[in-house]
């Protein structure tokens, strides 16, 4: 009997720290996620907390365009005697993508159509980025930017550079 009495006063234990567990690590969330609206919300946005404030609807919702255009994302690699630099860029046309090369900087610029659907009245998800992009980036090697070759094929742009090689230091006799 006494110990059944013993088991059933570990197991309420148990329980009760177990329920202690959940409702902290509850709390902890609820930090977390108070924290993560903080991060992205302006400090006007914090202080206040105006109930005439209007709620983010539809009429209110900001449609004008971007300032900038967005990022292109590139690979950068090379082999012995040559720089490669691959970006996808499915869905554009080559004669709307603008390549060029100054001084070791590479920029890719154009800009991706949507097509025509401006008879949409109501969008349910909008993920796919329209407009213009642009990428500016320093070549990690010193390239011959008149032996440059540009291939735009299956939606992935090539850009290809013989590299310049460079000497190795000489060693010197000293006399």
């Amino acid at each position: 009997m006494v110990l059944v009495i013993i088991r059933r006063t570990i197991c309420q234990m148990s329980l009760e720290k177990v329920e202690d567990i959940m409702a902290r690590k509850q709390n902890e969330d609820l930090l977390i996620e108070d924290e993560l609206a903080a991060a992205f919300l302006s400090d006007d946005d914090l202080s206040s907390n105006d109930a005439s404030a209007p709620a983010a609807t539809e009429d209110t919702w900001d449609d004008s365009e971007e300032e900038f255009p967005g990022q292109l994302a590139v690979d950068v690699y090379e082999t012995e005697d040559k720089l490669f630099v691959k970006a996808r860029t499915a869905g554009v046309n080559k004669e709307e993508l603008d390549v060029s090369i100054s001084d070791g900087i590479l920029t890719i610029s154009g800009t991706l159509s949507s097509g025509e659907d401006s008879g949409a009245t109501n969008w349910h998800i909008q993920e796919c980025y329209w407009g213009e992009f642009s990428r500016t980036l320093a070549l990690p090697v010193n390239v011959k930017e008149d032996e440059v070759e540009a291939v735009l094929k299956d939606g992935v742009l090539t850009i290809s550079f013989s590299k310049i090689k460079t000497e190795q230091a000489k060693k010197i006799q000293v006399q």
